[in-house]
């Protein structure tokens, strides 16, 4: 074993964990370790204008591929920076790693020392020490371990003074041991099966937790007859389906909504069933509920079910076509009942409803559906525009579609397309954000898209006001001036940046956004003007 210093140590180590790709922003803490891992290791830095998108980044690139993200920044004001993003992570179950440096240890009086474990705790994110020189090896590893099992960020704190030290160097990765295959049996396997046999009307609900069951799942709902439906972060996981009503609840379109009302029962596979997708519990009102999900604690958080599998999806959906067969119990005849075509038809609108010098936004979406690229990676901004984006704008499937919605913030948006489409970057990014989102958390960073030379499309909903606002001054009959800015021009901005920028307050500006998507070379924004008192409200 040969002696590095310990910021190799670390580089290496990281590595090791097939991470090639590492976001962040450095600062004396961490800056000799990102060095190494570039220039030593091969490994590639995406620098960040801020410290709180270089997680963002990290975690929309693990959502895409799939593998852990990792992101880096230095100490006190750097990783306080941090919270809203390792907030959005913890919630949202996204497992990343933040290496972040901390103040020395011989020095408690620096002038950035925090107590970064207390901070780290309040965002939900988990906090691993680097105890000594000797075991930053391990601790590295015992970070992506955790950030495995645990499924959520975990904040790896590295104290500036270890980093010269030398060690004794080797290779350690803690490989996550293998999840049991939870197979139900016993009573409640036999109570979910007499609710779902005895189903007139069954719907199949999936969330992000049945994301790995499509195929076991669809085969379920053909031999029932059932409908399929999915929650906000499963979008798009049976699209194809000729009975795939898209998103359950207040997103569904009128027809799908009337249908959800008429089923007598329900049945879940890993989904949380939290109030936006019950609507408050009214969609599950009258109705038997059967809940499967690989983790106890999702089952009963909101809507108690009637019978509950603590069980994988996938082998459960094929347990229950199993003992239906058995049974020689019927399908339901609910699906030949139903108008597919019309199960996933949202109103439309007509061009012209709207003022001059503004674009009707619910015509512009549909619009966008037939000219964005088909092979598109979806991310949505927080803000009023953005459930209908949800309802109008279709995803291939769940890793295709990014919402960054988990703490109801503004402003996650860009940082997370910027880390989708370095997670796939073959592949166009297309971004919906609001005027103040983008203020917010999208000018610091379309740079660096443009440095990065991405495929991203971004699609400013610009109202002039912060639209969640704006309508609870009107619902009052109040005057909504304060909700209400005066913006500077975000396609010229665009164009400033390095980027093409067109704004879009006429139809023949509109034709000229879609050509341009079609002909687009570098970052493009399409700065949509819209009337703050015709935006749809929010479907929740």
């Amino acid at each position: 074993m040969n002696e590095i210093y310990v910021y190799q140590s670390i580089a290496r180590a990281v590595l090791d964990h097939k991470t090639e790709t590492m976001f962040g922003l450095m600062g004396d803490a961490n800056l000799f370790m990102v060095d190494h891992y570039v220039r030593a290791c091969g490994g590639r830095f995406v620098p960040a204008a801020h410290e709180g998108s270089s997680v963002l980044m990290a975690l929309a690139y693990a959502h895409v591929s799939g593998n852990i993200g990792v992101a880096t920044v230095t100490h006190g004001p750097a990783l306080t920076n941090c919270v809203t993003a390792l907030t959005e992570g913890a919630r949202g179950s996204v497992p990343m790693v933040l290496l972040a440096g901390d103040t020395p240890v011989a020095n408690p009086r620096h002038l950035q020392s925090i107590d970064q474990r207390e901070v780290v705790k309040a965002t939900g994110a988990g906090f691993e020490q680097m105890r000594s020189p000797e075991t930053s090896i391990q601790d590295v590893a015992r970070a992506f371990y955790r950030a495995r099992v645990e499924r959520r960020p975990i904040v790896l704190n590295m104290p500036a003074d270890f980093m010269w030290h030398k060690m004794a160097y080797e290779k350690i990765v803690h490989e996550p041991f293998g999840a049991p295959a939870f197979i139900p049996a016993g009573s409640d396997l036999d109570k979910a099966i007499g609710i779902i046999a005895s189903a007139k009307r069954p719907l199949i609900l999936a969330g992000a937790g049945a994301c790995g069951a499509r195929e076991e799942i669809i085969r379920l709902a053909d031999r029932l007859e059932a409908p399929l439906a999915t929650t906000l972060k499963a979008k798009g996981l049976f699209r194809g389906h000729p009975y795939d009503i898209d998103i359950f609840g207040t997103l569904s379109t009128p027809a799908a909504y009337d249908l959800i009302a008429k089923t007598d029962t329900i049945v879940c596979f890993g989904a949380g069933l939290h109030d936006f997708t019950t609507d408050r519990g009214a969609l599950m009102q009258g109705k038997r509920v059967v809940q499967i999900d690989v983790d106890p604690r999702n089952i009963g958080r909101s809507v108690h079910p009637d019978a509950a599998l603590v069980a994988d999806a996938g082998l459960t959906a094929e347990n229950i076509i199993e003992w239906l067969d058995a049974a020689e119990i019927p399908a339901s005849g609910f699906t030949p009942e139903l108008d597919a075509a019309k199960l996933r038809a949202h109103p439309v609108e007509q061009r012209d409803k709207t003022k001059p010098g503004f674009i009707n936004y619910v015509w512009a979406l549909e619009e966008f559906e037939k000219a964005l690229p088909e092979n598109r990676i979806l991310v949505t901004d927080g803000g009023r525009f953005m459930t209908e984006v949800w309802c109008r704008i279709s995803v291939s499937d769940p890793k295709s579609f990014v919402a960054t919605v988990d703490f109801g913030s503004i402003g996650l948006g860009l940082p997370e397309a910027i880390g989708a489409a370095l997670a796939a970057p073959a592949r166009p990014v297309v971004l919906f954000t609001g005027d103040g989102g983008f203020m917010m958390g999208g000018i610091n960073e379309f740079n660096t898209a443009v440095r990065l030379g991405q495929d991203l499309i971004v699609i400013v909903c610009n109202d002039s006001a912060y639209g969640a606002e704006h309508i609870q001054f009107l619902d009052r009959k109040m005057d909504p001036g304060l909700s209400q800015f005066d913006w500077p021009s975000f396609a010229a901005i665009a164009n400033a940046l390095g980027g093409t920028g067109i704004q879009v307050n006429s139809m023949d500006e509109f034709e000229a956004a879609l050509a341009a998507i079609r002909g687009r070379d570098r970052p493009l924004l399409i700065e949509l003007r819209l009337d703050p008192h015709d935006v749809p409200r929010m479907r929740v």
